[in-house]
């Protein structure tokens, strides 16, 4: 009787779940591994840690882009791809705002004014860093905020608008050739030409920041105060969008139109304030995030949200369409992920590993971790 229950069981697993336990499997031996180079000394605690600082700064900034687009999907219903070059958007118009103004009387116009595509303007000389610029930096910031804005509500006027009504596939359709249009766009001005715009980052000690007479240990802790500044302004994005959705008119109006559009219509709601709104929070937030990779990094590409656009889906997927709190702890997933593997394989290969990840999530749970709204 037992037996045949068994056999009854076996039967009814899939080949899905199958690969999914292998993978977990394979997850469980990388842990034990894990567990062995720790005890035998051959990954220091302090290489562990730098992984997974690294991958908390990255899963900062992939989540910054990812509320954009969840929040793009939950209200309008359409994975956007142009998503990606809005980053690119933002990276690009903050850091010649700082150039402008950060070069003033040390560069030529041309140079700063196409972000050195003619080799001028070395950062060093114009001093991009947060110490030697600290207004030209914090006015780029905000100006890769307004100019993303800007474009997006552009382009969904002349574009979207006009398809909202008629599905997610067309929408997504056009987003791939507006993403195309906005990168060739970029090139036409920048050129194609990947470049160095930021210099390297001030690393002063932790006693030279804090007036506290801090242990020895501590003290001698160096900081890189690009990282810092991405994380505190990340964190304070993030807890701003929280505090919005949770505390406001607009919130409650954003979550009731993303549960349910027509009847956030029938209630009174106006779904195209919404929609506004949608556009500036979601497009300004990935302009910041394009700006704030560029200062972590400290070079500028047209590619560069493109090729962060896989990481971006992958969290948003990975937390559940559409739920942006599940896109935060997917890019966090995500970022913690793609460095933790380097552990064990190249750097070139690390977003295999995360994307593995989010094909074993998916398997035992289709809706990701807080299972979002539906796919259109």
């Amino acid at each position: 009787m037992s037996t045949g229950y068994g056999r009854g069981r076996l039967s009814n697993v899939t080949a899905q779940e199958v690969v999914g336990g292998l993978l977990l499997a394979l997850i469980g031996i990388l842990i034990l591994d894990l567990v062995r180079l720790l005890v035998t000394g051959e990954l220091p605690l302090s290489r562990l840690w730098s992984f997974t600082w690294n991958g908390i700064v990255d899963s900062l900034y992939i989540g910054l882009a990812a509320i954009g687009l969840s929040m793009t999907y939950s209200i309008l219903r359409f994975a956007n791809f142009s998503h990606g070059d809005l980053v690119t958007t933002g990276a690009f118009s903050g850091w010649t705002v700082a150039y402008l103004v950060g070069g003033i009387g040390i560069a030529d116009l041309s140079s700063r004014l196409l972000l050195r595509a003619d080799g001028g303007a070395q950062p060093g000389s114009v001093g991009m860093d947060v110490l030697a610029a600290p207004v030209a930096i914090i006015l780029g910031l905000v100006v890769a905020a307004i100019v993303t804005i800007l474009v997006a509500l552009a382009i969904d006027r002349l574009v979207y608008r006009q398809l909202r009504d008629a599905g997610g596939i067309p929408l997504l359709i056009a987003s791939v050739g507006v993403a195309l249009a906005l990168r060739y766009l970029i090139a036409f001005v920048y050129t194609t030409d990947t470049r160095i715009v930021v210099a390297s980052p001030p690393q002063p000690e932790l006693s030279e920041l804090v007036w506290l007479e801090l242990p020895a240990f501590l003290a001698e802790r160096t900081i890189n105060l690009h990282e810092a500044t991405l994380v505190i302004a990340a964190l304070a994005l993030i807890l701003g969008v929280h505090l919005l959705l949770q505390y406001t008119k607009l919130g409650k109006s954003m979550r009731a139109m993303s549960d349910n559009k027509d009847l956030a219509l029938i209630t009174g709601i106006p779904t195209e304030r919404v929609i506004f709104a949608t556009w500036v929070i979601g497009s300004g937030l990935a302009g910041v995030a394009g700006y704030l990779i560029v200062l972590d990094r400290g070079q500028i590409t047209i590619n560069l949200g493109w090729f962060l656009l896989l990481l971006i889906f992958a969290a948003v997927i990975l937390g559940g369409i559409g739920s942006i709190y599940g896109a935060l702890a997917g890019s966090l997933v995500i970022g913690l992920t793609i460095n933790l593997s380097l552990i064990w394989i190249p750097s070139d290969l690390n977003e295999i590993a995360a994307f593995t990840l989010m094909i074993i999530v998916l398997i035992f749970r289709p809706d990701g971790l807080f299972s979002g709204v539906e796919t259109a």
